[in-house]
């Protein structure tokens, strides 16, 4: 990996600025259109001079990419944010991250199209996907937000000041940098797993960190609607932590396929090997069932939630099928 020794802001800053305007309206009421690009535009706002500095720093030549014609949304990380990231990663400054690394970095933080902040207040809640390549085999890294309240990015940051327009797109300020995503970043983020979130850590399962490591993962992860109307099925279980800790185990690992980043459109109809045993995908009906009873099915509500090391796919239904021993495991 490349790492860079040194930049110095007043050469950056030297190459960028050509001038900065706004769009607003003039004193008629005019609309007036803006003709500078996204890097001159955070150029121009000393708010922004790490993430400009991290720009020039990385691979991938960003500056030219986001001076070209778009149009891109940006969620443009401030000087506060940028320094407590680097704080957190012990990194002196921007020097110290591999430009590999920071450029995959910095794409997670653009969205191709311009969606502005009315966009994403209308919509609620969903998921976009970013620039960043940084899932396996280059595949692109998928974005949550949630505006319930304020905008805010895979539940870390929110919208401080939104709408900077461009000439080719649009910049949001946000309060911290949205790290690359674990498929366990999608569950935290997405309220709609929060049930997932109580199993997962309902005993002392190491589900978090299997979920966190190289993976890659396929994971057909069941919604709240699901576990709900599983609990519904006994009346002794009120939350996941309620279920027997054998049947929620092998439940959570009948929901995983290791060794592979699966996505819909890859989906074949068969038996596939899960951490917990066989299941059943029927990738016309987007159904998966263990085989066990008709009634355990689980229909794809959300497909392609693509993390870097692998994908979920949202189910609305609960697998039960009990442990089966997998040769080799």
């Amino acid at each position: 990996m490349k790492i860079i020794s040194k930049i110095t802001n007043a050469v950056i800053i030297a190459a960028l600025v050509l001038g900065v305007s706004s769009c607003g309206s003039d004193d008629d009421g005019n609309i007036i259109i803006p003709t500078d690009n996204i890097v001159i535009t955070a150029t121009a706002d000393t708010d922004l001079s790490l993430l400009v500095a991290a720009l020039a720093a990385a691979d991938g030549d960003l500056v030219s990419v986001l001076s070209g014609t778009g149009p891109f949304t940006v969620l443009a990380p401030t000087d506060t944010a940028m320094q407590a990231y680097l704080t957190a990663n012990n990194y002196a400054d921007i020097a110290a991250i591999p430009t590999d690394e920071l450029q995959q970095l910095l794409l997670n933080h653009v969205i191709p199209g311009e969606v502005n902040s009315t966009t994403l207040t209308n919509n609620g809640a969903g998921y976009t996907e970013t620039s960043s390549t940084a899932g396996p085999g280059g595949t692109t890294i998928s974005m949550y937000y949630n505006t319930t309240s304020g905008v805010v990015f895979n539940g870390v940051a929110t919208v401080t000041t939104p709408d900077v327009a461009a000439s080719n797109g649009i910049i949001h300020k946000i309060d911290a940098v949205i790290g690359l995503p674990d498929v366990t970043t999608f569950a935290t983020a997405d309220p709609n797993f929060s049930r997932l979130v109580e199993g997962l850590t309902a005993y002392s399962f190491d589900y978090v960190t299997t979920l966190q490591g190289d993976g890659p993962f396929t994971v057909f992860a069941p919604n709240n609607a699901a576990f709900d109307a599983l609990l519904a099925t006994n009346t002794d279980w009120n939350t996941p932590a309620d279920i027997e800790e054998s049947t929620l185990e092998s439940a959570l690992n009948l929901h995983v396929i290791p060794s592979e980043n699966t996505r819909e459109a890859d989906l074949t109809d068969g038996s596939v090997i899960t951490l917990s045993g066989l299941i059943n995908v029927d990738a016309t009906a987007k159904t998966v069932n263990d085989g066990a009873d008709p009634a355990n099915v689980g229909t794809i509500v959300t497909s392609d939630v693509q993390a870097t090391n692998g994908v979920i796919h949202m189910i609305d239904g609960v697998l039960l099928t009990p442990v089966v021993i997998i040769s080799g495991r």
